[in-house]
């Protein structure tokens, strides 16, 4: 009884210094999502960030070439507006010129080497190129550099003095001096010999055969030949 009258005792003033669970305010954390301007002026470490991040995309982009606008084609068509001269290396971003599969070393090719770039090189790039296998891996060349020029890098009389061995090829490994340097190889593009390629033995019995002999192939057709008559005088 004497609690209830404790209670009952309180005015209502009173009661309002007490705590009310239904009316508290409960503590909520920060937002994370603040405003641009708020975000920049908190940590401006954030905005050095990303544009340090932005430059090295734009250095990236830069560094990689990309196709001319005004000459925007796939691979494909361009190497159907050249046949079998345009062949695809290991990169995307450059052809070369076919090879003959079997060659003579030290000796002119048929057609000038060149190389042809899809996207934007500088002229006067530098272009060289090596040849190689695992059992001759590093070729001697002459005439192994070349600069580009409108896309094109033309190799003045390129020659394979070194040999690929018996039925061995050479990978060629072009290398455009960019930077960064690109390179795109050419896997099993010649095959480089001290004859060349010679024809089949077949074939050159036929020529043989097909040749007019200067002498009569049997004897029985000997006295067919005319010879020049003698007389043979008696002495009185």
């Amino acid at each position: 009884m004497a609690s209830n009258s404790l209670f009952s005792s309180v005015t209502p003033c009173q009661q309002n210094f007490f705590w009310d669970p239904s009316t508290s305010r409960r503590f909520s954390p920060p937002s994370s999502s603040l405003q641009p301007g708020k975000m920049s002026e908190v940590s401006p470490v954030v905005v050095a960030q990303q544009q340090q991040q932005q430059q090295q995309q734009q250095q990236q982009e830069a560094a990689v070439p990309r196709l001319r606008p005004h000459d925007n084609r796939t691979m494909v068509e361009i190497i159907a507006d050249h046949p079998a001269e345009l062949v695809r290396t290991d990169s995307p971003n450059f052809l070369c010129s076919v090879l003959p599969s079997h060659w003579r070393c030290n000796k002119t090719l048929p057609v000038a080497f060149k190389v042809v770039a899809l996207g934007e090189v500088p002229d006067g790039t530098v272009v060289t190129v090596m040849a190689g296998n695992d059992e001759n891996y590093s070729a001697e060349l002459r005439n192994a550099s070349a600069v580009m020029k409108n896309q094109v890098a033309r190799f003045n009389d390129l020659r394979f003095v070194g040999r690929s061995g018996r039925g061995k090829s050479f990978t060629l490994t072009i290398t455009v001096l960019t930077n960064p340097p690109q390179v795109a190889p050419y896997h099993r593009a010649i095959k480089v010999t001290v004859d060349g390629p010679r024809e089949p033995k077949r074939h050159r019995q036929k020529l043989d055969d097909s040749k007019p002999s200067l002498f009569p192939e049997r004897l029985s057709d000997l006295g067919g030949i005319p010879h020049p008559s003698m007389r043979v005088g008696v002495p009185p």
